[in-house]
């Protein structure tokens, strides 16, 4: 993290303001996965141990024009765009005041159209194509303005991503993908994924730049994501950015990974934690302390705290409601209605 060494005054104070998002990202993840094990929560997907490059490339965007397309581990990239707290757990919970479906999709299928978060679906790499849409919209109507796609490394090998990427490719679209390399898509290990042994290899076929960073250095992440930007801004097209992470939990809360990598692997992967990792950067440079981390930890247990009684507390969908935004007319059947 030799990049934040050299930084001063605005770009220090965002290193902080980076760790603090990625803080309350692991602190809301670790309620989730609690809320799971008590029956509230029926599906947990985590990001634990990617929050570092999510907050890197996050910073690096304008929420104000630019859009996000993200996948279901982004709860930092979310976060950092607007979504409240609680309207994180709202989703989690399926609640009918979660921005993303109104209670009707899995947790962390992430929408939210106020805070430029394009909704997302099921199956994997659909975002990356959406992505390029949006993308060509923005160049259609002359918009200044960009968009970043997210993806773990197993979805590159779908054809959505190479149709995405040669699109936007020819067409110089204001397009960022991000490919979160946690070296397992669900049990199986890159090595048995891909025979690249970088993802961002794969950029050369449609004739763009491919960078790899370390998933746990958020300021490469950030200057990474920033060049894209302003390429993509400056018209010359799409970037491939690969950043190799860590998954600390199971794929999901029905995974156990314990059937595909030993506790020696997981424990020298927590070494590289980004949390650990940028704190003692931070520290080393003055910019934080044992009271500072402290101060942190109680704001964020009262935040998350909050978020959990809030979702808790709020009404499941009416069943009533059951058709809405299902089928296009506006004279669906009640629920429980007929068809023929």
């Amino acid at each position: 993290m030799a990049e934040a060494a050299r930084t001063t005054g605005a770009e220090r104070d965002l290193w902080v303001r980076m760790y603090r998002l990625m803080v309350l990202s692991r602190a809301l993840d670790h309620r989730m996965w609690i809320l799971n094990r008590q029956g509230k929560s029926a599906f947990v997907i985590s990001g634990q141990g990617q929050e570092g490059l999510q907050a890197g490339a996050v910073f690096a965007l304008d929420p104000a024009v630019d859009w996000l397309a993200p996948y279901y581990r982004d709860m930092t990239l979310v976060l950092g765009f607007g979504m409240t707290p609680r309207e994180v757990m709202l989703g989690q919970l399926a609640k009918a005041a979660d921005p993303s479906s109104g209670g009707r999709q899995m947790p962390a299928h992430w929408g939210h159209r106020a805070r430029r978060i394009l909704t997302g679906s099921s199956p994997v790499t659909t975002q990356v194509t959406h992505a390029a849409g949006l993308a060509l919209a923005f160049r259609v109507r002359h918009e200044r303005a960009a968009v970043l796609s997210t993806l773990g490394e197993g979805s590159t090998n779908q054809g959505e991503f190479h149709e995405a990427l040669n699109f936007a490719a020819v067409h110089r679209l204001p397009l960022i993908v991000l490919v979160q390399n946690n070296g397992y898509s669900i049990s199986v290990p890159q090595s048995k994924e891909m025979a690249v042994a970088d993802v961002a290899a794969r950029a050369a076929g449609y004739g763009i730049p491919g960078v790899v960073v370390r998933g746990s250095d958020p300021v490469a992440v950030y200057e990474a994501v920033r060049a894209a930007r302003e390429r993509a801004l400056a018209g010359d097209g799409p970037t491939l950015i690969e950043a190799k992470t860590h998954r600390y939990t199971p794929h999901s809360s029905d995974d156990d990974d314990r059937s595909y990598r030993t506790p020696e692997e997981l424990r020298a992967q927590k070494q590289d934690d980004p949390i650990t990792l940028f704190r003692e950067v931070l520290a080393a440079q003055g910019l934080w302390d044992d009271e500072a981390e402290a101060r942190l930890l109680q704001e964020v247990k009262l935040v998350v705290d909050d978020a959990t009684d809030y979702a808790e507390k709020a009404p499941y969908p009416d069943p009533a409601t059951l058709w809405l935004h299902v089928y296009g007319s506006d004279d669906a059947p009640a629920a429980g209605a007929g068809r023929d």
